[in-house]
């Protein structure tokens, strides 16, 4: 036990010394600032702070890193600083084509084709640098370290059902039948600093256990990212999250399954190698598919305007107004537009009364008086008007936008063909939320 203590300490400093970790932390906090920007352009004001959800997702990662660490050297999942390298140069090779392939399971199935491919020619590439590359990825434990990628999807999969929704950022978007709809984006990422036991050999100490899958004394750091990435217009954010969780969680336990045979029977490592890959992939194209047969419920109905997001720490919190419900009437006023909130809250300035309708469609009437300093709109984002002049790109994010600040809102154009709004007068484009 102190030798494995000492190891651990060891373990700790080289995480501290290498870039992969502070990588991982400016890749997160750029990506929050990116997600503040994308708030102001569309509601005109911030949902989030990026520095608290920064410091949010590293302290619940490293929670979470540390529980999958233990148990990753209790299985005894053994990796090499080589293949730490390795991974991460996969890694980031594959974040240049999507975000998302950040995922450990992409990168672990990759290397696994790879190693599978490398098989059939045993007597290549034996010296210098590519010799030493090829020499580490041949013996790169895969089906050890996909039990790896399911543990990380577990965990994943729990932070998405707690966190999710409270990261989700709403979103102005195009639908189906080219009016504005509302939607939001849930979009997370989380770094995890990973300890996992050396190979067993070479000096390596035995364990006082007999672990499942090798494994020495010595302990080497591997920070990892993981993250989901939706986009929803026809689901509540925590419904959405939920749903996410679930399938996240079925995704683990099939690649535990399929995992754990191929470090039984190794002939089927390329196999789940492979459905690493596929059915992370068939994930995101289910949830696309699901998203198409679902009808936008962030749209106004007839009567009242109904409710997109509400800000933190504002009077509609307060009143326990909720994103989905609809603002019926205010101070007697039947609401027909996004402007006539205001003027409905301007006839009585020290107070307001409200009727809501909620989920179930019931009405709650609610009242609350209104102080200096309060919201002048409550602080109620309502859904964007069918006829909007911006939208978001309904897809995930890619490196070089969170880098850039891009947020991926384009102009709507109109069937004259001029550009929606274009060229209206900034109060107009205000108008177009609740939130200003």
């Amino acid at each position: 036990m102190p030798e494995l203590l000492t190891s651990w300490g060891t373990a700790v400093v080289h995480l501290l010394i290498q870039p992969y970790y502070y990588i991982a932390i400016l890749f997160i906090a750029l990506y929050y600032r990116r997600q503040v920007a994308l708030e102001r352009k569309f509601i005109h004001v911030k949902l989030h702070s990026w520095g608290r959800e920064t410091w949010r997702t590293v302290w619940s990662g490293l929670v979470a890193g540390l529980v999958v660490s233990l148990a990753a050297v209790a299985l005894g999942i053994s990796l090499t600083g080589t293949a730490v390298a390795i991974i991460w140069a996969v890694s980031l090779v594959l974040m240049l084509f999507r975000v998302r392939y950040l995922c450990f399971a992409y990168s672990i199935g990759v290397l696994g084709i790879l190693q599978f491919i490398l098989s059939f020619f045993p007597d290549t590439l034996q010296s210098g640098l590519a010799g030493t590359i090829a020499t580490a990825l041949r013996e790169m434990d895969i089906p050890a370290l996909l039990v790896l990628a399911a543990l990380l999807h577990l965990a994943e999969a729990l932070l998405a059902r707690w966190q999710g929704a409270r990261l989700a950022a709403p979103l102005f978007l195009k639908g189906k039948r080219g009016k504005v709809v509302g939607g939001y984006q849930l979009e997370a990422f989380w770094p995890l600093p990973l300890f996992l036991l050396i190979p067993s050999g070479a000096g390596i100490g035995d364990l006082p256990w007999h672990p499942l899958l090798g494994g020495g004394l010595g302990l080497v750091s591997l920070p990892v990212i993981i993250g989901f990435s939706e986009m929803t217009q026809g689901l509540l954010p925590g419904r959405k999250s939920a749903r996410t969780a679930g399938r996240l969680l079925l995704y683990s336990t099939v690649l535990l399954a399929l995992s754990g045979l191929a470090a039984w029977w190794s002939p089927l490592t390329v196999l789940a190698a492979l459905a690493a890959v596929l059915l992370h992939e068939a994930l995101g194209w289910y949830s696309a598919l699901e998203e198409r047969s679902l009808s936008p419920i962030f749209v106004h109905p007839p009567a009242g305007r109904k409710v997109l997001a509400v800000l933190p720490d504002s009077p509609a919190q307060e009143l326990g107004i909720l994103p989905g419900e609809i603002l019926l009437k205010v101070n007697g006023v039947l609401l027909t537009d996004a402007a006539q909130l205001h003027e409905a809250l301007r006839m009585n300035p020290a107070f307001c009364k409200l009727e809501v309708q909620n989920r179930a469609g019931e009405s709650k009437y609610l009242q609350r008086a209104i102080y200096d300093g309060d919201h002048h709109q409550l602080g109620i984002i309502l859904v964007p008007e069918p006829d909007g002049w911006v939208t978001a790109e309904a897809k995930s994010s890619s490196i070089f936008s969170i880098i850039a600040m891009k947020t991926g809102a384009s102009r709507r154009s109109l069937p004259s063909g001029g550009l929606g709004r274009a060229k209206g007068t900034a109060a107009d484009a205000k108008k177009e939320s609740a939130g200003v």
